[in-house]
């Protein structure tokens, strides 16, 4: 029971905090469906502004994921071996790289959105409406980085409340400030018209602050004197030099690499989308949404395995590391069947939150089945991602994502060389191609799955246990 326990307390906390998160992906699509579309701007190519726009992002924060995943399994091993000080150490490195990223970010934002936009085939209203969105959002990125590594350190430290309440506060202003500034606000006699579209970037950039700020407040109160109380600004520059700092920069490299796998099969979901037109592409953004509902829900338990396999590695606990997997995969499937059900039964009403474009609904309703299919294939995936961070093997995590992304791409340029082939209206492809995408996600979900079981004897309970 004690495994299960711990398990628990460090899974709910971030279910409940990542259930915010695609719930505000959604609002975001929702106040874009919902504003007055009476003008030539249809809620289709609103949605598409947005969906490309949040692309863009994922385009360039996904390559800084190791702020937070490769921050998280040090950091938990360091705990296991009860190492305050390396502990700082680790928030010190992550924290200043993410620093130093951002102003990169800052500094060539105008060159980065002129090539995403010679890849990405979109109409050229949804091109305008995501520029207008990037600009606005791009003010957020040191907030947004920085957060990145410190929600990585408080996992680490087998703390998932304090990145609950950070993201809750983030995604929560994130919410009210999207749909106070865009649609407004009317209060008795106060009335506040919003400022349109640019408000749902305006209210990312005030909430990513918001959720750094109150960060900052928890780290003084919880961790100021426990961790940071000897730490002094010759630790911190020194954290960046000798052998900690090489594992840290050689580790964050393998994951830099599988961020970009993963960016480049978002990407292409999201490109190939926007080739066939406004309205697939609003289709296949919600359905992507739809699709990382079960994510949040499972990662809460892979965040769990990421932090106990560290703490258990670190602690040379080979065991207990044994159960804690053991039990992680019970829950993660536990949770992929649940999904299944929800999928296969209220998939309409689902999609009618999301937008009140009944061509929309009806088109994404075509694609439904694969939703259905989508959790039992992913939860094993993504908990097996949270227990290799855990025990920091980088390199097992940036093979199988080169394989899931070639996967992923084969499979659907294969299969449209195949459409092609077939006689059929120019319609008839365009909806048989978004099948095809969906078929691809699903594949490289398998691969993922599948490689990493194989490895798993060797690279989680074998290979930490030798160093």
């Amino acid at each position: 029971m004690g495994v299960n326990r711990n398990i628990l307390n460090l899974a709910v906390p971030s279910i409940l905090a990542n259930i915010t998160v695609p719930l505000v992906g959604m609002v975001d699509i929702a106040v874009a469906g919902h504003l007055d579309s009476a003008s030539v701007i249809s809620a289709a190519t609103l949605i598409g502004g947005v969906a490309v726009g949040t692309m863009l992002f994922d385009l360039l924060y996904w390559n800084f994921g190791f702020l937070r995943v490769g921050t998280g399994g040090l950091t938990a091993q360091a705990f296991g071996k009860g190492d305050m000080k390396e502990s700082a150490g680790i928030f010190g490195r992550a924290v200043g790289m993410a620093l130093a990223c951002s102003l990169l970010l800052i500094a060539v934002q105008w060159l980065f959105l002129k090539a995403a936009f010679l890849v990405v085939d979109c109409t050229p209203q949804v091109e305008e409406l995501a520029s207008q969105y990037f600009f606005i959002r791009i003010w957020a990125s040191p907030a947004t980085l920085s957060l990145m590594a410190v929600k990585g350190w408080f996992i680490g430290m087998q703390d998932s409340i304090s990145p609950m309440v950070t993201d809750l506060a983030v995604n929560g202003m994130n919410a009210l400030a999207s749909i106070v500034l865009a649609l407004g606000l009317t209060i008795g006699d106060f009335s506040y018209a919003g400022i349109g579209f640019p408000g749902i970037a305006a209210g990312t950039v005030i909430a990513q602050y918001s959720g750094l700020l109150c960060a900052a407040v928890i780290l003084a109160v919880k961790y100021g004197k426990k961790v940071f109380s000897g730490y002094r600004l010759r630790d911190f520059t020194a954290s960046f030099r000798g052998s900690e700092m090489k594992r840290f920069f050689v580790m964050n490299t393998d994951l830099f690499v599988r961020s970009l796998c993963f960016i480049s099969i978002y990407i292409g979901f999201t490109a190939f989308s926007a080739h066939y037109g406004d309205l697939l592409l609003a289709s296949g953004t919600i359905l992507m949404k739809i699709m990382m509902l079960f994510s949040y829900f499972t990662d809460g338990f892979a965040y769990a395995g990421e932090a106990l396999a560290g703490r258990y590695i670190g602690a040379g606990d080979r065991r207990t590391l044994s159960r804690v997997i053991r039990f992680v995969f019970v829950w993660s499937l536990s949770i992929g069947v649940v999904f299944m059900f929800l999928y296969a039964f209220a998939g309409q009403p689902i999609l009618k939150v999301m937008t009140s474009d009944y061509q929309v609904v009806d088109m994404s309703l075509k694609y439904m089945p694969w939703m259905v299919v989508m959790p039992l294939a992913g939860c094993a995936a993504f908990a097996w991602d949270g227990i290799y961070v855990g025990a920091t093997a980088s390199r097992p995590i940036r093979n199988t994502m080169i394989l899931a992304a070639a996967g992923f791409f084969l499979v659907y340029l294969a299969g449209v060389m195949v459409l092609k082939a077939v006689p059929m209206s120019e319609e008839m492809f365009s909806v048989s191609a978004i099948h095809l995408l969906l078929a691809a996600y699903l594949v490289h979900l398998v691969i993922r799955t599948v490689y990493l079981s194989a490895r798993c004897r060797r690279e989680i309970m074998d290979k930490p246990f030798k160093r």
